[in-house]
C-alpha cells in the first residue's frame, strides 16, 4: 500500500524565490498546453499528444521571449504539460469536467519533482531545480531544510513528489510503499455514528465530542471575527471613490487572519487524525458507518456551518484508508438504512423521529440515546453484510 507523507519545508529567501519561479512556470505551461489543445480542437485538428507538445516546448525555449524557461527544471515543465494533457483527455472520456485555467491569484502554487533525482536525509531534501550552477557553494541551494526530522524514510523509493505553497509555508509530499500489515483483529465489529453534536459515537460506548464546542476553539473564532471586522473597517476608511486601497496595515492584518485560519484548520485536522487513529487502533473485525449525503446536509442553512467545521467527509475518508492499511474491513451502510429510527432491541422503525430528539423511546420499553442506538444498529448491519 502506498502511503503519502507531507512535511513542511524551511527554505531561505533565495530558495523561496526559486520555488515561486518553478510554481509560476508550472502554472504557465499548464495554461499554455491547455490553450494549444483548445485552439487545435476549434481548428478541427486531433488531440495533440504530450510528446508533440514536449517538442514544441523545446522550440519555445529557444526563443528570446521564453528563454527564462531554461532556468526551470525540465521535469517540472514536462509534468505540467502532461497534467494538462491528462486533464483535457479525461474530459472527453467523461471522467471529469472540462479543465479550468490556473489563476495566478486563486490557484495554489505547486510543481512536480521527479523521484529519480530527489534525495532525502533526516534533516534535508535535495531538489534538482533550485540551482543549475556546477559550483559547489551554489549547489548547496538545492538542499532545503525539513521542519520535521526523520519523518520521511531515506532508503526507499519515493513516488510522485509534489511541492506546494499554502499561503504561509512550503510543503513537500511524497508517496511511499509500505507492506501490508498483519494485525490480530478482535472478533467483534464496531459501529460508528457520525454527527454534529458529537463527532463520533461508537457501539462500544466510547464518545468523541465535537471539538468546535471547546473553549479554545470558541476563543479563536471570536478573535477571528474581531480581526475580520477590523480589516473590513480599514478597507472602508481607505476607500477612494469606488475602489478599495490595500494599505500596509491591511496587509499585516490579512496575514494575521491567514495564520489564524491555518491554526484553526490545523487544530481540527489534528483532532480528526487522532480520533480516527484511536478508533482504528481498537482493531475491530470491521468498522461500519453511515453513508452520509454531505451535499444535501449542507443545504440546511442552520446546520451548514457546523457540518462544514465538523469535516464529516474527511473524517470518514481517514477512517476508511486507515482501516484498509491495517486490514480492517470498512463498511458503509446503505443511505436508506434507518440507523437512528430503528429500535436496536425489537427492530421497530419510528418514522416520526425528529432530528432534534436526543432520546429514543420505543413501545417495547427501550429508552436509549439516539446516537448510541444508531451505532448499535450500524454494528448489526456490519455483521449482516460483512464479507465472509
Amino acid at each position: 500500500m502506498i502511503k503519502s507523507i507531507k512535511v513542511m519545508l524551511l527554505p531561505n529567501n533565495v530558495q523561496k524565490t526559486r520555488l515561486f519561479q518553478h510554481a509560476g512556470a508550472a502554472r504557465f505551461l499548464y495554461n499554455w498546453a491547455l490553450s494549444r489543445e483548445e485552439e487545435n480542437y476549434k481548428a478541427g485538428g486531433k488531440f495533440i499528444s504530450y510528446y508533440e507538445l514536449a517538442k514544441e516546448l523545446t522550440e519555445l525555449k529557444r526563443t528570446d521571449e521564453y528563454a527564462w524557461l531554461n532556468e526551470i527544471s525540465i521535469t517540472t515543465c514536462q509534468k505540467a504539460i502532461k497534467d494538462a494533457c491528462d486533464a483535457y483527455l479525461n474530459f472527453f472520456k467523461k471522467r471529469a469536467k472540462f479543465p479550468k485555467y490556473k489563476s495566478k491569484n486563486k490557484t495554489k502554487p505547486s510543481f512536480f519533482q521527479t523521484d529519480q533525482v530527489i534525495e532525502f536525509t533526516d534533516t534535508h531534501v535535495k531538489l534538482s531545480c533550485l540551482s543549475l550552477s556546477r559550483k559547489a557553494n551554489r549547489k548547496q541551494l538545492n538542499w532545503v531544510r525539513l521542519a520535521e526530522h526523520g519523518k520521511i524514510p531515506i532508503n526507499v523509493k519515493h513516488s510522485n513528489p509534489r511541492i506546494t505553497y499554502d499561503g504561509l509555508n512550503w510543503w513537500i509530499s511524497v508517496g511511499i510503499e509500505y507492506p501490508d500489515k498483519n494485525v490480530n483483529l478482535s472478533k467483534e465489529g464496531l459501529g460508528v455514528d457520525l454527527g454534529v453534536r458529537n463527532l463520533a459515537v461508537c457501539s462500544d460506548d466510547s464518545i468523541y465530542p465535537n471539538i468546535n464546542k471547546t473553549k479554545a476553539i470558541k476563543d479563536l473564532e471570536k478573535r477571528k471575527r474581531r480581526l475580520q471586522r477590523s480589516i473590513s473597517r480599514k478597507y472602508e476608511m481607505n476607500k477612494e471613490g469606488e475602489e478599495f486601497v490595500k494599505t500596509k496595515n491591511i496587509i499585516k492584518d490579512e496575514k494575521k487572519l491567514l495564520k489564524m485560519h491555518h491554526r484553526l484548520s490545523n487544530i481540527r485536522k489534528n483532532y480528526l487524525h487522532n480520533t480516527s487513529k484511536e478508533i482504528v487502533e481498537k482493531n475491530p473485525k470491521f468498522i461500519c458507518i453511515d453513508d452520509l449525503n454531505i451535499q444535501s446536509m449542507m443545504k440546511n442553512k442552520y446546520l451548514a456551518k457546523a457540518i462544514q467545521e465538523q469535516s464529516l467527509y474527511e473524517f470518514s475518508r481517514q477512517l476508511e484508508y486507515k482501516s484498509n492499511f491495517k486490514g480492517i474491513q470498512f463498511i458503509r451502510a446503505d443511505r436508506k438504512f434507518p440507523s437512528s429510527k430503528k429500535c436496536s432491541q425489537c427492530g421497530r422503525i419510528k418514522k416520526d423521529l425528529k432530528p432534534y430528539q436526543k432520546t429514543y423511546k420505543c413501545e417495547c420499553g427501550n429508552v436509549i440515546d439516539v446516537h448510541k442506538q444508531a451505532a448499535l444498529n450500524l454494528r448489526t448491519y456490519g455483521e449482516e453484510n460483512i464479507a465472509k
